[in-house]
């Protein structure tokens, strides 16, 4: 498939020490957007039983080098190349390094390294950015003390800022200025920041558990200032919450946040200075959704989490890149869950992990959570590494139990901080805390693939007998909570946890005992709260189906059993999956629903999330042949007769929570403005589309806004585009909101659907420099609009490839990204499984395509052929 050959991949077996050590490094920069200097004195010093003739081999890339000294005298016992500077030695067992060169920050349109975002200076170092700044050892098992001075221009650039604490800072004459930032903690590299430009500064404070005050700022844009109260509340939440929750304590005088327009990333957690897509920052009611307040302070949380899982333990090289992120996903997901609705926070998690994860697992990019092998770090930023790698966090918690994991989570925070771990290390201390022995346990993260578990139950007098068989060799080891409930009733008859090693476990379950002779047939609820990433398979009767979407005890699996009714009757609609009566499933799933929405125990937050049919993408985890066109129609065919089943309670939900009290993010709020919008959307489904364009109107925050023109978007409303173009009209000004307003066009299905897109590339609104709007724009189309993107004569696949051959020199990593909508190819029907693998052909096929996108082309196509 490929004409050249393919780059050489890193091997996990072949890690080694590197032969020296960087003590100490004091930097100096003097800014200039299209030339600035960077010197680098570097304390160097070989490591205890080290080669004393072994080389120094330095990365660096796009570097002008200008001079080397060794200890002060210039030399010329060096070889460069265009990725690494080599000292041929023989070198002293300790000296000083220095390195002077330039570099151009507006030139740097790959974000990586240091570049230009709106007139500002910003860097971006994970993973591999450092060595766009100078020669250095950018590995993360090299720790350093960091010293770094900055010169500006003080007009242009009054705030600069880097890592830790300021030391120094005065004027230099001839309208420069400097500042010295020192932190104390030694870190690698790819946790380096700078960030220079004028920008308003929002302050506050917080004082730790052991008494002190720490200086909380966050820096904007100046228009700006007003939209970052919500991320200083939710850093000092986060803050509190490990404190409270891991014991952990934040380390250094000052935390700063600066929003930047042009970031790869959502956020990145540099030490003492997290440099964040202002998406993630900047929030007020008539410009972000609560979906945008729930990211906050996600990412916010997430990134102040990395102090500790990722900061002060760091990782030995980057094939342990899920030691860190998944842990911080799982801790930054138990605040949300404590900051807002456990269940509902339960559930989203799994929506992301089914839809993004599981995919992934069962493609040709599956891969473990712990690689073994790569040849761009950047392309296993993934779904396994995060989300997967948090669900293996959270099934330890569920073996060791809330009190044996807190105590094995200090162990591995006191053991390695200062170092550089492995999932060996974490695996020890959950190990050595616990007593357990987690030998079976460890391949999680060392093997790929979904486990299959299939769950038979045979009612009997006093007990229930449960039996659960896993599919993967080696058997896998699973935590599984369970719970019995009577299916007339809903009453509780018993409840408790086991754990899978064998492929195949059986129990007898005990019931409780019941007053009189009412009860029904036992039925068990298995892995409550959805305790291990596993698909689940269970043969139910119809209307046992319905008693768990009644009465089931665990709230994630009364929600999983709406969720499959939906699943399977908008499977069957679309011909891809037969569902035995689906009329009577309709009815019980009309019901079940109706019977929600006129509950007064149930969160209207969790009763929003009941309503939602999977999306058309979620719709198509484990199907083969798979037409999008049919699944597309399917699904909406469902959402049309659910709707005019339960049209009426859909109308007394929408009125009964509207929220007239002034604007608050907070759960309750945000929860009946769910409801409200979910019913919206099964409205307008049902041909109510006026109920969206006066809500577009009227509405008085961006939550209701955004639901109405998003629902309006999707639909044939001949109200669509004016209502749009008025949208517009009135956000233009506004980046973020008219990024909204960019992935409402890419969902244009119609046939002017692909004329419209090429379109808006030209449009003021785009920008093929800014990650933001590539997102929701070509993003959006790609992974969301199945029905135009699988378009049956392939132009979807055709336009596609042209704007990933665009953006690929101007930004590697996004291009690379933006290629995983094609993930599932394979198991597409044949006539558009041809029309995509002509289009990863001719991709793959370019000459001078960058290493990212070689490396996921590569991946993409070498799966088994299929006829």
């Amino acid at each position: 498939m490929r004409n050249d050959i393919a780059p050489t991949a890193i091997q996990l077996k072949d890690y080694r020490p590197s032969d020296y050590l960087i003590e100490t490094a004091d930097l100096s920069f003097q800014l200039e957007t299209a030339r600035t200097r960077v010197t680098t004195s570097l304390q160097v010093k070989r490591r205890d039983g080290a080669d004393d003739k072994a080389p120094l081999v330095l990365n660096g890339e796009s570097l002008e080098l200008k001079e080397v000294r060794i200890n002060g005298t210039p030399t010329d016992a060096f070889c460069i190349d265009e990725k690494t500077l080599t000292l041929t030695g023989p070198l002293p067992a300790s000296f000083v390094l220095e390195t002077d060169v330039f570099i151009n920050p507006e030139a740097n349109t790959a974000l990586s390294g240091l570049y230009m975002s709106k007139g500002m200076f910003c860097t971006q170092c994970e993973a591999e950015g450092f060595r766009h700044i100078t020669y250095y050892l950018d590995r993360p098992d090299i720790l350093t003390v960091f010293t770094v001075r900055i010169e500006a221009d003080k007009t242009t650039y009054p705030i600069i800022l880097a890592n830790g604490n300021k030391i120094d800072a005065g004027d230099l004459g001839n309208g420069r200025h400097f500042a010295v930032w020192h932190d104390p903690h030694p870190k690698p590299a790819y946790l380096f920041a700078l960030v220079g430009g004028d920008l308003a500064c929002v302050e506050d404070q917080f004082t730790t558990m052991s008494g002190r005050d720490v200086s909380l700022q966050v820096f904007v844009q100046h228009a700006n200032k007003d939209k970052c109260g919500y991320a200083l509340d939710s850093l000092k939440r986060a803050m509190k919450w490990d404190e409270e929750t891991f014991g952990r304590e934040y380390d250094l005088d000052i935390f700063m946040i600066v929003a930047v327009d042009h970031f790869n990333f959502g956020a990145m957690e540099n030490k003492g200075l997290n440099i964040f897509n202002s998406a993630f920052v900047l929030a007020s009611p008539e410009t972000a959704t609560d979906q945008d307040y729930e990211n906050i302070e996600a990412i916010v949380a997430h990134e102040y989490f990395h102090n500790w899982s990722g900061n002060r333990v760091t990782l030995r090289d980057w094939f342990q890149l899920c030691l860190k992120e998944g842990f911080t996903v799982f801790r930054d997901q138990e605040f949300s869950a404590d900051m807002r609705s456990r269940a509902v926070q339960r559930i989203k998690d799994v929506r992301r992990l089914w839809s993004r994860q599981f995919p992934e697992d069962a493609g040709p990019l599956a891969h473990p959570p712990r690689p073994d092998h790569y040849v761009t770090i950047d392309n296993f930023y993934t779904a396994t590494v995060y989300e997967k790698g948090a669900e293996v966090v959270r099934m330890l918690k569920a073996l060791l139990g809330p009190e044996g994991f807190r105590a094995a989570s200090d162990l591995y925070f006191d053991r390695h901080d200062g170092d550089a771990a492995t999932i060996e290390d974490f695996k020890q201390a959950m190990e050595d805390a616990s007593g357990r022995d987690l030998g079976q346990f460890k391949t999680w993260w060392t093997e790929s693939g979904t486990p299959r578990v299939t769950i038979e139950t045979t009612p009997r007098n006093d007990n229930v007998h449960l039996s659960l068989r896993q599919d993967l060799s080696p058997p896998r080891h699973i935590p599984a909570a369970y719970s019995i409930f009577d299916a007339k009733t809903g009453s509780a008859l018993g409840a408790g946890r086991l754990e899978m090693t064998e492929a195949e476990t059986a129990i007898d379950l005990p019931l409780h005992k019941v007053d009189g002779d009412s009860r029904g047939t036992p039925l068990v609820s298995v892995f409550s709260g959805y305790g291990a990433p596993v698909h689940i398979d269970r043969d139910l009767p119809l209307a046992e189906r319905l008693s768990h979407a009644a009465f089931d005890p665990d709230p994630f699996n009364r929600w999983a059993s709406v969720e499959a009714l939906w699943r399977d009757l908008s499977l069957d609609a679309a011909g891809a999956k037969p569902f035995e009566d689906a009329d009577a499933g309709l009815d019980g799933l009309a019901k079940a629903l109706h019977g929600a929405l006129d509950s007064d125990t149930l969160e209207p937050a969790f009763i929003a999330e009941l309503l939602k049919c999977p999306t058309a993408p979620e719709l198509l985890l484990g199907l083969e042949n798979i037409n999008p066109t049919k699944i597309v129609s399917g699904r909406n065919h469902i959402r049309q007769q659910i709707a005019q089943r339960i049209a009426a309670p859909l109308q007394i939900a929408y009125r009964r929570h509207g929220v007239d009290a002034p604007f608050d993010p907070g759960a309750a709020q945000a929860g009946h403005r769910a409801l409200k919008n979910a019913a919206l959307s099964l409205l307008v489904t049902g041909g109510q589309d006026h109920l969206a364009m006066e809500q577009a109107a009227n509405a008085s925050n961006m939550t209701d806004a955004a639901a109405a023109l998003g629902t309006l978007a999707q639909s044939d409303s001949p109200d669509r585009q004016s209502a749009l173009e008025a949208f517009y009209q009135k956000w233009k000004d506004n980046p973020l909101v008219v990024n909204k307003w960019l992935s409402w066009r890419a969902m244009r299905s119609d046939a002017k659907a692909l004329s419209d897109l090429e379109a808006l590339l030209q449009h003021d609104a785009f920008d093929f420099k800014t990650p933001n709007k590539v997102r929701a724009l070509i993003g959006v189309f790609a992974n969301a609009n199945l029905a135009v993107f699988h378009a049956e004569d392939g132009a979807g696949y055709v336009f596609f490839l042209e704007q990933v051959l665009k953006i690929d020199p101007l930004n590697p990593q996004l291009a690379a990204g933006l290629t995983n909508a094609l993930d599932m190819w394979q198991r597409l029907e044949p006539g558009r499984r041809e029309k995509a693998k002509n289009a990863l052909d001719k991709m793959a096929n370019q000459s001078g395509i960058s290493s990212n996108l070689k490396e996921m082309l590569d991946r993409l196509c070498a799966e088994k052929d299929i006829g």
